[in-house]
């Protein structure tokens, strides 16, 4: 145990981090092992490799993933402000070169091989673009002539010009979504919501007459014709799984779901530890998304506020379409459930974000005092 009277980072760094947080990071990853030992078997025997190929890889990645998570959580501020810039300059090189050397996967570039390693470049610019915009928002609110939300639209359009290319609507979606309600949350003018809810409405539109996939998967959820083997699979598993489900390593479903490890692991863990348990997975992330909300309503400055309200939106956003697509709620799509499905770079990534959201909710003993002052002056107490 680290005594309070020490002095140093480390005991700095564990007296002032958002410990239920931390907690709640580490189980949901302890989660995602446990769930990979029941999903991924099934998947490597397919491709004729060791049965616990993806279980170790997946253990493999914890590990650095963890680590990185534990060093952002160190960062102030003004560190996470300027890490974020350099992950988003990074990833967004990459996604570029994404488009003419990237891998080809079902149809779409993605990935960018490094060697005996791949990486999706997408899945770090979206906690990196979320402070970066955030930023961005704060400082055109603390000065009007810095033309900071015009800055934050043209990031979205350059960062969805790039998923849309490679093609991933999903991702751009997502990224859409919160940079939605982080724009409303800075005080987006009614004219701007008006204008830029009419473009995205037109550019569905436009995905779903343009892009032969996009329109496919749209189809198939509204009427439930064509190819509708993997969502249907994964609704029957949920379905066998009952409300206590099979029991560990019982489940005879999981075996055919093709992506049974990555986006439809919620319907292995429905089938063999039951709806009770998924329901307890759902309360996880609500308690993520809900405690970091409740930390930017608190928060007076106005990155610290916007910065952890998008971080903690990304998460809740991206697990509710994982969600939602294997409960045949939303059209399928290839997204993780985050820090439970099997994949390097997008645990690497929800744990940058997640290291973001604890260097940023830490208590300092500026915001301590602010909160002091807060408290002074509603409770009508005279400043010292």
């Amino acid at each position: 145990m680290v005594s309070r009277v020490e002095r140093g980072p480390v005991a700095d760094w564990f007296w002032t981090i958002d410990r239920l947080f931390l907690i709640t990071f580490v189980l949901l990853m302890g989660i995602g092992l446990m769930l990979s030992f029941a999903a991924s078997p099934a998947v490597a025997e397919r491709l004729n490799l060791d049965s616990f190929h993806f279980v170790k890889r997946h253990a493999f990645f914890m590990l650095p993933a963890l680590g990185v998570m534990i060093g952002l959580s160190f960062l102030s501020p003004r560190q996470v402000r300027r890490m974020a810039m350099l992950i988003l300059a990074a990833s967004l090189i990459m996604m570029v070169l994404v488009l003419f050397i990237g891998l080809e996967v079902k149809g779409g570039r993605r990935w960018l091989s490094l060697g005996s390693m791949s990486i999706q470049p997408s899945e770090f610019m979206k906690p990196a673009f979320v402070v970066i915009c955030a930023w961005l928002f704060a400082e055109h609110a603390r000065q009007p002539e810095i033309p900071g939300n015009l800055f934050a639209i043209l990031l979205f359009g350059i960062a969805a010009a790039l998923l849309i290319a490679q093609p991933d609507l999903g991702q751009t979606i997502l990224i859409g979504s919160v940079w939605g309600a982080m724009f409303f949350m800075a005080g987006m003018p009614w004219l701007w919501i008006v204008v830029l809810g009419a473009l995205g409405g037109a550019g569905f539109f436009g995905a779903y007459m343009t892009l032969p996939h996009v329109a496919g998967r749209i189809d198939r959820f509204l009427t439930g014709e064509g190819d509708t083997f993997q969502v249907d699979t994964a609704r029957e598993a949920i379905i066998r799984g009952d409300w206590f489900g099979q029991g560990p390593g019982e489940g005879i479903v999981k075996r055919i779901i093709p992506d049974s490890h990555t986006d439809f692991i919620f319907s292995v863990a429905a089938e063999e530890f039951g709806i009770v348990f998924c329901m307890v997975l759902v309360a996880i992330f609500a308690f993520l998304v809900l405690r970091g909300l409740s930390h930017a309503y608190k928060e007076r400055n106005d990155f610290n506020r916007l910065a952890v309200s998008g971080l903690v939106l990304l998460l809740g956003v991206q697990s509710m379409i994982n969600i939602g697509v294997n409960l045949e709620l939303l059209p399928a799509k290839g997204m993780t459930l985050p820090l439970i499905s099997y994949g390097g770079s997008s645990m690497t990534a929800i744990c940058v974000t997640a290291g973001f959201i604890l260097a940023l909710t830490r208590r300092r003993p500026e915001k301590r005092a602010q909160e002091r002052s807060l408290f002074r002056s509603v409770a009508g107490v005279p400043a010292e």
